[in-house]
C-alpha cells in the first residue's frame, strides 16, 4: 500500500474512531454471543488474520483450526488473511459483522485502521477477541497476547549475556506502527543500556524474512563489524542468518529472535542446529482464543486481559522442548 493510501487510511480510520468511542459504553459488547440464551447450538466464528505470510500467523491459523474443532457447537468460518494490508483487513472484518457473527476474532496488521471496525462490532453487540495486536480502543471483550516488553528485555538480558564484553547489534524491526514491535524494542534497549552495546544499525523489514536477508546483506557490506543481530521475531533473524551465510560471516555473528515455533523451519529447531544463538517461545494463543470464544458463546465471564508466558529457547532445551 503506497504511503499516501496507507495515510489516508489512516486518518479516515481514526475520525471514524472518534466518532463511535462517545457511543462506546453505551453499545459494550455482551458478555455473551447473541443467541445463547435462547438456546442456540451452533456458534458462529469469524478471524481475520493480518498476514498469512508469515510462519507464526500460519500456524495460529492451523492451531485455532484444530482448537475450535474441539468445540461441536463453535463453527469457524473460513479465515481471511489481509496480506499485510490494513485497508484490506478492513472490508473481511466488517463483512463478519454484517453476517452477524456470533464471535468476531481479530489480530489487527496496525492499531489505528482497525480501530473503527471494532467500534462497529461493539456497536453491533458482537464479542470482539483481539489476538496478539492491539487497537486503540478498549471496546473488546478480551486481549490475548504475550508480554512483548517483557519478551524484548529478555532478548536484550541474552544479548548482555552473549557480549559480556559489549559489542555490536543489528536490529530487525517489525512493521514499526505495531505494538509488538515498539514493546519489543523498547524492552530490548532497556536490557542492553549501560553494557556498552551498541545498536549501530536498526530497520523495519515488517517481520518477513526475504525483507531481512536483503537489509542484513546491505548491512554486512558495510564496514562497521555486526557482533549480534537481534531479529524481533525468528523469521527476521533467520533470514539475517542466510545473509550471513552467504557473506560468509555466520561463525563471527550471534542470532536472536522471538517467536519459537515447534516446526522444522522455526526457531526452535534452528537453536537446535547452533543456527542460532537464543530465541523466546512467543505463543500463538489459539487455544486460549478457541477457549474464549467457546466461553462467551455460552455467557461465561472471560478476563478483558490474558496475558501468556514465554520460555527462553537454548542449546540445553531445545531438543526437548521441540519434542
Amino acid at each position: 500500500m503506497s504511503r499516501i493510501r496507507r495515510t489516508a487510511v489512516a486518518i479516515a480510520a481514526a475520525a471514524a474512531t472518534v466518532a463511535a468511542l462517545t457511543s462506546c459504553a453505551a453499545h459494550a459488547p455482551k458478555t455473551a454471543a447473541a443467541g445463547s440464551a435462547s438456546g442456540k447450538k451452533t456458534f458462529v466464528v469469524g478471524y481475520s488474520q493480518s498476514n498469512n505470510a508469515e510462519p507464526y500467523r500460519a500456524q495460529l491459523n492451523a492451531q485455532l483450526e484444530y482448537f475450535v474443532k474441539k468445540y461441536p457447537d463453535l463453527k469457524l468460518l473460513p479465515i481471511t488473511d489481509a496480506h499485510q494490508d490494513s485497508a484490506t483487513q478492513v472490508s473481511p472484518v466488517q463483512n463478519f459483522i454484517q453476517q452477524k457473527v456470533d464471535v468476531l476474532i481479530l489480530s489487527p496488521n496496525e492499531p489505528a485502521p482497525l480501530t473503527a471496525a471494532v467500534q462497529q462490532a461493539c456497536t453491533a453487540h458482537i464479542p470482539v477477541i483481539v489476538l496478539d495486536r492491539t487497537v486503540n480502543t478498549d471496546c473488546y471483550t478480551s486481549f490475548i497476547g504475550g508480554d512483548n516488553y517483557k519478551i524484548g528485555k529478555l532478548a536484550g538480558e541474552a544479548a548482555v549475556q552473549a557480549l559480556p564484553h559489549g559489542g555490536n547489534v543489528a536490529e530487525l524491526q517489525g512493521t514499526l506502527s505495531d505494538q509488538p514491535q515498539i514493546d519489543r524494542d523498547k524492552g530490548f534497549r532497556d536490557a542492553i543500556a549501560g553494557h556498552n552495546i551498541n545498536i549501530v544499525y536498526h530497520q523495519e523489514a515488517k517481520w518477513l524474512k526475504a525483507n531481512a536477508t536483503a537489509i542484513t546483506q546491505r548491512w554486512l557490506a558495510q564496514d562497521k563489524k555486526i557482533d549480534l543481530v537481534y531479529g524481533e521475531n525468528d523469521d527476521m533473524a533467520l533470514g539475517a542468518v542466510l545473509a550471513a551465510l552467504g557473506a560468509g560471516k555466520a561463525d563471527g555473528i550471534r542470532f536472536v529472535g522471538i517467536d519459537g515455533l515447534a516446526i522444522p523451519t522455526g526457531g526452535i529447531r534452528a537453536v537446535q542446529l547452533g543456527q542460532m544463538y537464543t530465541t523466546f517461545i512467543y505463543p500463538t494463543g489459539a487455544q486460549q482464543a478457541a477457549d474464549t470464544a467457546e466461553a462467551i458463546a455460552h455467557g461465561k465471564t472471560v478476563g478483558k486481559h490474558q496475558t501468556l508466558q514465554t520460555t527462553r529457547i537454548t542449546k540445553d532445551n531445545a531438543a526437548a522442548v521441540y519434542q
